[in-house]
């Protein structure tokens, strides 16, 4: 073989080589969006049968509003990622809808579906800082590239199971995560013993964090539609947007991350150690 021909193959070798490794899944660059965002929610033995099905129509209801979706065509990608967690005790994590691009209504209807195809199911214990671990590490495999990477956490009680809480936020804002959080303040389902009266104060202290992080509580189940569609718009829109400024001006202020801790961030484990009963409701 001569040198030109040599030098030919070796060539040629190297083309197949680079297309090869081109369509190796995983090896293109990770699509662009604005917003890549995991909803972790909790559905844990403390929700009643029906407050889970008023979450799950909730998001649905949400992520289909007008105000969603002109706030995601509104981005610089016009389009977001997004994936749907239920969570419970430290080992209880379910993806019930995987990441999933919207950019217009048609998209946003797709994920409903998914959300719809089967009933949600509960489970014992309550650990957030379970969540936020399997929240954080849901980035690694997304294959999309957001300009900002948001934890939104839901739930009606304390870290009760797995490491404290507020030591595993620490970790996951110190990823370039921010956590926002939507205090459930119903009492509903199976309470009592582990109920925290303060809960919107232990999110805001002890759960959410990071750049522009902020939570919303829900006092009541009819507030929890439109409590999920504001704190949408709120993430995608940015502090700085038209939009926040309007849901500002309709609504109570939102309360965002403080710099000091106030609540006992180790309350729902001490709650579940000195417990006088063995019924476990969360």
């Amino acid at each position: 073989m001569s040198a030109l021909s040599r030098a030919t193959h070796l060539l040629s070798g190297c083309a197949v080589l680079a297309l090869m490794l081109w369509l190796t899944p995983g090896s293109r660059a990770d699509e662009p969006v604005d917003v890549e965002l995991v909803l972790a929610v909790d559905v844990s033995l403390s929700m009643s049968a029906d407050e889970l099905e008023i979450q799950r129509h909730g998001y649905a209801a949400a992520l289909t509003h007008d105000n969603v979706l002109q706030a995601i065509a509104d981005g610089a990608h016009g389009k977001i990622a997004v994936t749907y967690v239920e969570w419970a005790g430290t080992t209880w994590q379910r993806v019930i809808v995987p990441w999933t691009v919207i950019a217009n209504r048609a998209d946003a209807e797709r994920v409903v579906a998914q959300l719809s195809a089967q009933p949600p199911n509960s489970a014992r214990r309550t650990s957030i800082s379970g969540a936020l671990e399997f929240g954080s590490d849901l980035f690694a495999e997304s294959g999309y590239q957001g300009t900002k990477r948001v934890i939104d956490i839901s739930g009606d009680g304390p870290n009760n199971q797995g490491a404290p809480v507020n030591l595993t936020r620490d970790g996951v804002v110190r990823q370039g995560i921010v956590i926002n959080g939507l205090p459930l303040m119903t009492r509903g389902g199976l309470s009592g013993a582990y109920d925290v009266n303060d809960l919107d104060r232990y999110y805001s202290d002890c759960v959410i964090g990071g750049p522009g992080a902020f939570m919303i509580p829900v006092n009541d189940w009819t507030q929890f539609p439109e409590a999920i569609r504001r704190k949408l718009v709120l993430e995608l829109a940015g502090p700085a947007s038209p939009q926040w400024a309007a849901e500002e001006a309709d609504h109570p202020p939102v309360v965002l991350a403080q710099d000091k801790a106030a609540a006992d961030c180790q309350i729902g484990e001490k709650m579940w150690r000195n417990r006088n009963w063995m019924l476990d409701s969360r």
